[in-house]
C-alpha cells in the first residue's frame, strides 16, 4: 500500500520567505453531519517546529489524529476555534454558519495573522490577505493542522453528546449520515440536537417534531 503523503509547507514557504510569518491555516470539521455543530479551527504554525505527518484529518486514524493534536497543542504559535451550533445552522444556513465559525475561530487567535490560508472558503472582512485553496486540506500543512483540530475538537462533542442520546450513536458515526443513524432516525424521528433543514433528517416524508429535553 501506497503511504499516505503529508500536506506540503510550500504555502508557508512562500509566506515565510518575504517576511509573513504569522500565517493561519482554516478549516472545518462537521458540515455535512445530520445534527451537532460545525467546528472550525484556525491554527498558528512555528516556522522554527515544523510538525511532521500533517495531513487530511479524514484520512488519518483516530489515534494519529490524537496524537497530531496533542503535537498541534504544544507546538503550534496560535490556536483558535469557533463552533456553531445546531440551531443556528437551521436559522442562518450550513455555509452561513461554517464561515462564522471560521471568523470566530480566527478572532479567537492569541495573535493577528498576516496571511489565512482556507480550504477553499473565501471570508469576507479579513484584515489581511487570504489564499482560498481547493482541497487545501490535503495541499497546505496549515490547514491541516487546523482540519485535525476541528475535526477532533468536534468528535469529542459529539462523544459527549452520545451520552445524552445514546440510541443514536453518534460516538460512532459523529452524526453523519450512515445506514446506523438514519435507521434511527427512522424509528426514533429527530433529537433534540439535529438539523432540522438538512433533508436527511426527513425520513420517510415525515419530520419528527419532538419537544427539546432539559
Amino acid at each position: 500500500m501506497t503511504p499516505l503523503r503529508s500536506a506540503s509547507y510550500r504555502y508557508e514557504a512562500q509566506a515565510w520567505r518575504t517576511g509573513v510569518f504569522r500565517v493561519a491555516g482554516v478549516d472545518e470539521a462537521g458540515r455535512g453531519p445530520l445534527a451537532g455543530p460545525v467546528v472550525a479551527a484556525a491554527v498558528v504554525l512555528d516556522p522554527d517546529r515544523r510538525i511532521k505527518g500533517l495531513r487530511d484529518s479524514k484520512l488519518l486514524a483516530p489515534a494519529d489524529r490524537e496524537e497530531l493534536f496533542w503535537r498541534i497543542s504544544e507546538q503550534a504559535l496560535a490556536i483558535g476555534v469557533g463552533i456553531v451550533d445546531h440551531e443556528t445552522i437551521d436559522r442562518i444556513n450550513i455555509l452561513r454558519a461554517t464561515e462564522r465559525a471560521m471568523l470566530d475561530a480566527l478572532r479567537r487567535l492569541s495573535l493577528a495573522p498576516d496571511l489565512v490560508i482556507t480550504d477553499f472558503v473565501r471570508l469576507a472582512v479579513l484584515a489581511c490577505p487570504q489564499r482560498n485553496l481547493v482541497n487545501g486540506d490535503g495541499r497546505c500543512a496549515t490547514v491541516a493542522a487546523a482540519s485535525i483540530v476541528a475535526k477532533v475538537t468536534r468528535d469529542r462533542m459529539m462523544c459527549e453528546l452520545d451520552a445524552r442520546y445514546p440510541a443514536y450513536g453518534f460516538a460512532r458515526h459523529k452524526g453523519y449520515a450512515t445506514p446506523e443513524h438514519l435507521t434511527a432516525l427512522d424509528r426514533l424521528g429527530p433529537c433534540p440536537i439535529h438539523r432540522r433543514t438538512f433533508s436527511g433528517v426527513w425520513r420517510q416524508g415525515v419530520l419528527f417534531l419532538l419537544e427539546d429535553e432539559d
